[in-house]
């Protein structure tokens, strides 16, 4: 009862959170919204491209707590009065009561085995067990035909409002997001399946990344700075459901095991996989030169910013929770559509079916690697070579 109320109080604080998180943003947007069309469709353009790409063990383990007290015994004069025999007695008691222990264990654990064994059995012969086999699968079948249907209700309303952004109604796309991050939050609260309620939470990551980008500051030389106003922000509602969700460090995907050989094959990985959407897209550089202090600070923001955070909500909360919730290949396959959509900035649909292949590469990767250190560099070097190298040495070939 008290773990229930203590649920309960959580997600109240987290339904506060959100709701102001939502009457910030529409704020933000209606004083977009009196500005000039040009200002909304150049911030549109900015949402999130392949630089700004969209992107239990269940709770923390309890560890369990073993004290040992010692106890101080008083007068130990008395102890050396007792007689030599007296020791000897209490020895031949304490092994025999260990080898009644020793012999008798076994024997009770076979008997409680072979009597499970014949009850299931008499259940077998009598087809009591099928009934039960059967009521069990037709649950277990009904809930996860539920969570399909629950899930599929706010990916199609996000993928909705990505691909008005896509025809251009950046407008109207706004309030669909609007309106779905409001009905999402609200949903936690009526909702009694504790897997649908974690994957809603999730998923109120995506509106929130793609109206933060519409509503960021458009007044920089360059955009690349940009890219801290967006992911710095994103870093908070992430950490929120993180911390509310007790996230393992097995879950996010933190983890040392082979960095080594994860980085140095991040580079090449990266070049290839940025080449191929330089070529779909053919991005403008975001550094003016290739200098050693400008491709530093291209890839501090590229691995730290939008790789970081991008691969946290993608990889780290929004598949993890589809793949206990529905399983690994449904998890990989809306996962990848989602980070592809949220590509539809570029107005182009080469590229949202490119980026949702690498999401779909991504999350193969975090999948068998469960290294989150890995796919965020990866996705670091993927935007270094897309929008510092590549542009530089490629934008003047004729054959590009």
């Amino acid at each position: 009862m008290q773990k229930s109320i203590n649920s309960h109080g959580r997600r109240k604080k987290l339904m506060c959170l959100i709701i102001v998180l939502f009457y910030v943003l529409t704020l933000l947007m209606i004083s977009i919204g009196t500005t000039s069309g040009s200002t909304l469709e150049s911030s549109a353009s900015l949402g999130i491209k392949p630089a700004t790409e969209q992107v239990s063990a269940r709770g923390s383990e309890k560890a369990t707590n073993l004290r040992i007290t010692s106890t101080s015994y008083e007068g130990m004069d008395s102890f050396k009065k007792i007689r030599p025999i007296d020791d000897i007695l209490y020895m031949l008691g304490g092994m025999a009561t260990a080898f009644l222990i020793l012999f008798t264990h076994p024997r009770e654990t076979w008997s409680k085995i072979k009597f499970k064994e014949n009850f299931l059995k008499t259940l077998h012969s009598l087809g009591i067990w099928k009934i039960f086999e059967a009521r069990r699968i037709n649950n277990e079948s009904f809930k996860l035909k539920k969570r399909r249907l629950l899930t599929a209700i706010p990916v199609i309303c996000i993928a909705f409002a990505e691909i008005l952004i896509f025809l251009g109604n950046v407008g109207i796309a706004v309030w669909v997001h609007i309106g779905g991050l409001l009905a999402l939050s609200l949903s936690n609260v009526l909702l009694k399946d504790t897997e649908v309620q974690k994957v809603y939470q999730a998923l109120m990551l995506l509106p929130v990344l793609r109206l933060i980008n519409l509503s960021m500051p458009i007044f920089f030389e360059t955009t690349l700075y940009a890219f801290i106003f967006v992911y710095g922000p994103l870093a908070i509602p992430v950490a929120v459901i993180i911390i509310h969700q007790r996230y393992s460090l097995h879950q996010l995907g933190i983890s040392m095991k082979n960095i080594k050989t994860y980085m140095v094959l991040s580079v090449p990985l990266g070049l290839v996989l940025g080449l191929g959407e330089y070529l779909t897209i053919r991005t403008e550089y975001l550094i003016s030169d290739l200098t050693f202090e400008s491709l530093l600070k291209l890839t501090f923001i590229m691995v730290f910013f939008v790789g970081l955070v991008e691969e946290l909500i993608f990889r780290s909360i929004v598949q993890t929770r589809l793949e206990q919730a529905l399983g690994i290949n449904e998890s990989l396959l809306i996962t990848s559509f989602l980070f592809g959509f949220m590509h539809s900035g570029y107005g182009t649909l080469y590229e949202i079916v490119y980026t949702s292949f690498i999401g779909f590469l991504m999350g193969f990767t975090f999948y068998k690697t469960k290294s989150l250190p890995f796919v965020t560099v990866l996705h670091g070097f993927i935007n270094v070579f897309l929008f510092g190298i590549l542009p530089h040495y490629l934008s003047d070939w004729t054959g590009f």
